[in-house]
């Protein structure tokens, strides 16, 4: 029989995944080498792993492409795959997003959620979601594969979704300690609205060891705790590459760190 602790332990191991793939946040390194001299940029490839008890739970990748227009305005593609590994028949997950957003300001194009998990102690959940942006009407319209019904939102104007919003402070962001940066986020479940307040320090990175980094911290509700506050970090390098090393999530059952793996080009 299993007992409170160990099925408390489970559940979390169920609801961080989710959550991080939520946010969207990602790790970069290489392998055993500097990174490249060339700043935030597209074609490149991060892979990071999640731990729990020093055994990783989680391998994930994230993919920031380009080469892609939409009626003449060139844009920019986020592919996020995450997979759980070493957690047996407790939890199986292999989920996929993707955002196309546009390269000038970032907003976004399209978001699709592929999202595919289950085990003994959350229901199973399969389905393919499309959300189309309508920056100009400030909609989105929502509809997953397979099923006729589709839903029309209506977002504040400058309305992200998770990936392009990385893509904005990878890719756009003038990132220093003090300062303030306010975004509207909605991922087809719930429009949240967050402030992401920078702080600096010295971190140390498994790849990169110890670096100048800066973090942007901010406080958000997480539906699968009742809507209960946590907080998000994410750790990017001073450098001028403004390399995301590192993501905590600091929840109501507890924290978990996705740390920087490697980097590739291409």
């Amino acid at each position: 029989m299993i007992g409170k602790n160990e099925t408390m332990r489970i559940r979390r191991l169920f609801l961080f995944p989710f959550l991080f793939l939520w946010v969207a946040a990602a790790a970069i390194a290489s392998n055993d080498k500097p990174g490249p001299a060339s700043g935030p940029g597209p074609g490149k490839v991060f892979l990071y792993t999640a731990k729990k008890l020093g055994i990783p739970v989680m391998k994930a990748s994230l993919h920031i492409g380009t080469n892609l227009s939409l009626q003449g305005r060139p844009l920019y593609e986020i592919r996020a795959e995450i997979a759980s590994v070493n957690t047996g028949l407790f939890f199986r997950m292999n989920n996929r997003f993707t955002s196309t957003f546009e390269q000038e300001n970032c907003s976004p194009v399209q978001y699709i959620k592929e999202v595919d998990q289950a085990g003994l102690f959350r229901e199973k959940k399969h389905y393919h979601q499309i959300l189309t942006f309508d920056s100009e009407r400030n909609r989105v319209l929502v509809a997953k594969v397979g099923e006729k019904e589709k839903q029309e939102i209506s977002v504040p104007p400058g309305t992200f979704d998770p990936l392009s919003m990385f893509g904005r402070c990878y890719l756009k962001e003038d990132l220093h300690p003090n300062q303030e940066i306010r975004m509207t986020i909605y991922d087809g479940l719930k429009l949240r609205q967050m402030v992401f307040q920078p702080q600096q320090k010295k971190i140390k990175s498994k790849i990169l060891g110890e670096v100048e980094a800066v973090c942007l911290e901010a406080t958000t509700t997480f539906a699968s705790f009742e809507d209960r506050e946590g907080v998000i970090r994410i750790w990017y390098t001073m450098d001028g590459k403004r390399t995301p090393i590192l993501m905590e999530l600091d929840l109501p059952v507890g924290s978990i760190t996705f740390e920087l793996d490697e980097i590739k080009e291409g």
